[in-house]
């Protein structure tokens, strides 16, 4: 039942407010009285059952960094750090006051940091029509009225489901698992078997998951037991056995993973139905609203409009609505295209990763040892968090920053610029993630997967190289930077 994944819910993590001390870097030589200074931050930290538990968690030894909290608990699963000023998890000032306040309104997105453990419920995004619809209905379940596409951009190797299989994979695993043929109706098997264009094929993947959804849990339960029994039976037999294609192998064992973090949860089966991806660090993908995924494993930064409505309906013991995410889904075909970024501002060391959407875009910026790396001037306002490695910053205001790994900070709009600096000696690169409205809306990197696009990156010799002037036209530039231009 659902109740047997319910877990008791761990006390919530609040974080605290203290006073300024010399273990908190250069805080003291920053002013918030003319509104153009750099402001550390105070992130909101959130424990989910999926999280990673202890220090091995990004999220733990960010928040710890960053003071929100005072000390780890080894057996507590820290799963996401806000960054933003959505109400159920705004950002403070030391002081206590919030971004939000700070500001006078909210920012149009939110930046986290997730560290994955186990897998994320199956669950889409409304777009902003159905959000506002779904926000009056049912306002304790959609908390507020806006829409949430997303971006992830990997830290560690990750793994999700993203979007529809091709049919024609459907319709082959169909025929080699009977136990997951039992659970969907023979209508919208032969639909799957005699679609033979894009519309009748969306049709057949709506028919099949609308089955598939609503199958009778006792049938589900006992064909999901059955399916496990063979492939385990499979795997004791032959573990070597490649006489499959790997992506069919891959699915079966996603498949046995997933039943092991959800016993009886005929969820365990969504591999056999949704793409299973493994992207490498620094690769990214797009998630646009109505498009079904769930996130497996790994560690990654996310930003996405400023939202929390997330529409669920398996492998979770949190409210599930499937009679809306059957209905909201847009039935395309395909996995999210995987970017790598372009890099911006005349300096291969600035990778930006824009989505189609004009609430957010990602900048990383890498400092090696024995550089100093200036950061462009915007127009908007901004946030960053030190993702990697030490180092210090500099402006032209005199305004220092001990750069470590969880430090986090809001950039005001037209703030001068900081430039990053590692000292030669470190072993490794400052490496630093930067998330603002979007200033390349017309310009994406990250696309819809029916829209496939090849980028020539921002060097080509046929376009400006700086494509907004006003943002980084009057920043300091490093020796690096001149040499590029």
């Amino acid at each position: 039942t659902e109740e047997d994944h319910q877990q008791q819910p761990n006390p919530p993590i609040r974080p605290k407010v203290s006073p300024i001390t010399d273990s908190m870097a250069a805080v003291r030589s920053y002013s918030t009285a003319t509104g153009n200074t750099v402001v550390p931050l105070r992130p909101a930290v959130k424990d989910y059952a999926w999280g990673i538990r202890g220090l091995d968690s990004r999220v733990a030894r960010f928040a710890l960094e960053s003071g929100i909290i005072d000390e780890v608990d080894p057996d507590m699963p820290y799963a996401e750090l806000w960054i933003g000023t959505h109400e159920k998890g705004p950002a403070q000032l030391i002081s206590g006051t919030t971004l939000e306040e700070l500001l006078g309104c909210q920012l149009p997105f939110l930046f986290k940091v997730l560290s994955c453990g186990k897998t994320l419920s199956i669950q889409a995004h409304p777009d902003k029509k159905l959000a506002e619809k779904l926000h009056i209905d049912n306002p304790q379940a959609y908390g507020d009225s806006n829409h949430k596409p997303e971006m992830a951009i990997a830290l560690t190797p990750f793994e999700a489901m993203c979007g529809f299989r091709r049919i024609e994979e459907i319709s082959q695993l169909l025929k080699k698992h009977p136990e997951f043929s039992a659970c969907i109706s023979n209508e919208a098997k032969l639909a799957v078997f005699m679609s033979d264009d894009p519309e009748s094929q969306s049709e057949a993947l709506r028919t099949l998951f609308h089955s598939f959804m609503n199958c009778d849990r006792d049938v589900s339960t006992e064909q999901l037991k059955k399916l496990l029994k063979r492939l385990y039976a499979e795997q004791s037999l032959n573990p070597h056995d490649h006489s499959s294609p790997p992506w069919e192998r891959k699915c079966a064992r996603a498949v046995l993973r997933l039943a092991q973090q959800f016993p009886n949860d005929a969820g365990a089966m969504a591999p056999f139905f949704l793409n299973y991806l493994l992207i490498a660090p620094g690769e990214a993908f797009f998630m646009a609203p109505n498009e079904p995924h769930a996130y497996v494993a790994g560690e990654i930064i996310e930003c996405m409009a400023c939202s929390d409505n997330v529409v669920r309906a398996g492998l979770t013991p949190k409210f599930k609505d499937v009679p809306n995410l059957v209905d909201m889904l847009t039935y395309s075909m395909g996995g999210p295209s995987i970017d790598a970024g372009t890099p911006c501002y005349g300096d291969t060391r600035i990778i930006r990763y824009t989505p189609p959407v004009p609430e957010f875009e990602v900048m990383i910026m890498t400092c090696n040892p024995g550089e100093t790396l200036t950061m462009p001037q915007l127009s908007v306002a901004a946030i960053f968090i030190v993702i990697e490695g030490s180092g210090t910053t500099d402006n032209d205001d005199g305004q220092r920053l001990v750069m470590r790994p969880g430090r986090t900070y809001f950039i005001p709009a037209g703030c001068p610029p900081l430039t990053l600096a590692v000292n030669e000696i470190k072993r490794g690169p400052l490496r630093i993630a930067v998330a603002h409205e979007n200033l390349h809306a017309d310009d994406p990197t990250v696309v819809n997967p029916d829209k496939p696009q090849h980028w020539k990156g921002e060097f080509d010799v046929n376009r400006p190289r700086l494509e907004i002037p006003d943002l980084a036209a009057e920043s300091p530039r490093s020796p690096r930077q001149n040499e590029l231009l």
